[in-house]
């Protein structure tokens, strides 16, 4: 840590980031969030920006009071405005995660699978002493209020209570939850993807949603497991402390197109047998079926959304479903897709259900009892290819589910009091045997 951290902070805002502070002071408190590049960090001072990622905490909160003090052209105090440090070089998979990393700067990648509600947390909690009418603040880090082992601040007081807890004076923000789950592209084969708990706070709570594709930027922390019948343990769960998040908003984005691939790419495109080569290219292992390949060919490109202009949206993806008699590979066919699609989703109609393959209502500990939007498999397969197996055993009213999902590629909810629209903007790949057999 350098000497004096917020001097420093003060350097590096005045020299690099003026301009932006202009902008965010003159529309505070609309806006409260300065959002700053590690890399400009790295190029100002690289000591400054190590340290940064292995004491974010301090470093932060040197960064609040360096941006409190200095002196601004308007008349406006920030002491809500956030620093976002945003494009970190520390990407993690949930199941890379280790004890070394707690307390740790670092970036999550993954798709969100549940969202709760957006809520006020209190963040700063008034106390009024009930012997002398004395009122204190206490700062509120955890999850569970801070009520035990108070002492009146009051000097000439100073017992331990009792304390009344002062709503209209304390100090709330803006608190959401959100569970991230490892994206299916980047999981081997028979890997169960892993889930981290994330909390979000003030202006970045209630702007992600369930299908979400995320970058989470943020500090790793504990907190220890315990039970009412064996009580604390040994052990202690994960959990990320959001302070930057980034939207994966293109499609197929995680592909990483060399020059080389580029040309490869116009190369074969001026071949007459692009086709044939397509069709080739697909379950080479599986013999015949030329129609069927150069079909899923074409599903795997689709063709262009259209938005017309009075807000009318005609899909571009394709849908696409394998009739056939059983033992004629049409179950080889979906997970060959579903291995070849940089994003895809795998499910058989026999053990799925309308909630797991849309959205669904679940009440957990993410939400603190309260109840939460999940996202099925529809949803995680955004932008990608959901293949559905054995279709013709889905009850029909889980097949119904489906309508809106494959016209709309969108999937409303209305669940114990939860309203929410999800994005499902996938081609749906199904097999299904025909009725009575043959």
């Amino acid at each position: 840590m350098p000497a004096d951290p917020v001097a420093k902070w003060e350097e590096f805002l005045r020299s690099r980031y003026w301009d932006d502070l202009l902008e965010l002071a003159d529309s505070y408190p609309d806006e409260r969030s300065l959002k700053i590049r590690f890399s400009d960090i790295d190029k100002f001072d690289p000591d400054f920006a190590e340290e940064l990622m292995e004491n974010p905490e301090q470093s932060l909160e040197a960064a609040r009071a360096a941006m409190l003090e200095l002196d601004l052209p308007m008349d406006v105090y920030m002491d809500r405005a956030h620093v976002r440090i945003a494009e970190l070089p520390r990407h993690f998979k949930t199941r890379e995660l280790r004890s070394d990393h707690i307390g740790k700067l670092l970036a999550i990648d993954g798709l969100v699978r549940t969202a709760t509600e957006v809520r006020p947390k209190i963040v700063s909690a008034a106390f009024q002493c009930q012997r002398c009418g004395f009122t204190f603040f206490k700062e509120q880090t955890g999850n569970k209020l801070e009520d035990q082992n108070l002492k009146c601040m009051n000097k000439a007081c100073d017992r331990g209570g009792p304390f009344k807890l002062m709503l209209a004076q304390s100090k709330f923000v803006d608190a959401q939850k959100i569970r991230v789950q490892e994206s299916p592209e980047e999981l081997r084969g028979g890997q169960q993807p892993q889930t981290l708990d994330v909390e979000l706070e003030d202006d970045l709570a209630g702007k992600i949603f369930p299908g979400d594709r995320v970058i989470v930027n943020g500090v790793l922390k504990s907190y220890q497991r315990s039970t009412p019948q064996q009580g604390k343990s040994t052990y202690f769960d994960l959990f990320h402390k959001g302070i930057s998040v980034e939207m994966k908003d293109q499609e197929f984005e995680e592909i990483d197109i060399s020059q080389e691939d580029e040309e490869m790419i116009l190369e074969m495109s001026r071949d007459p047998q692009i086709y044939e080569n397509i069709r080739m290219s697909i379950a080479p292992s599986i013999y015949g079926y030329e129609d069927v390949k150069e079909a899923l060919g074409l599903q795997l490109v689709s063709g262009f959304e259209k938005n017309l202009p009075d807000g009318a949206r005609i899909r571009g993806d394709i849908h696409i479903l394998l009739v056939g008699d059983p033992g004629i590979a049409k179950s080889q066919l979906l997970r060959y897709m579903i291995k070849i699609s940089p994003r895809g989703i795998y499910t058989s109609g026999k053990s799925s259900t309308s909630a797991g393959l849309t959205a669904t209502a679940v009440k957990d500990e993410l939400g603190d009892g309260r109840w939460t939007i999940e996202a099925g498999a529809l949803v995680l397969a955004d932008k990608g290819i959901a293949a559905i197996d054995e279709m013709d055993k889905m009850n029909n009213e889980d097949k119904s589910a489906l309508h809106e999902a494959m016209e709309q590629q969108t999937i409303s909810v209305a669940k114990a009091g939860v309203m929410a629209t999800l994005k499902s903007r996938c081609s749906l790949l199904a097999a299904a045997n025909p009725k009575l057999g043959r």
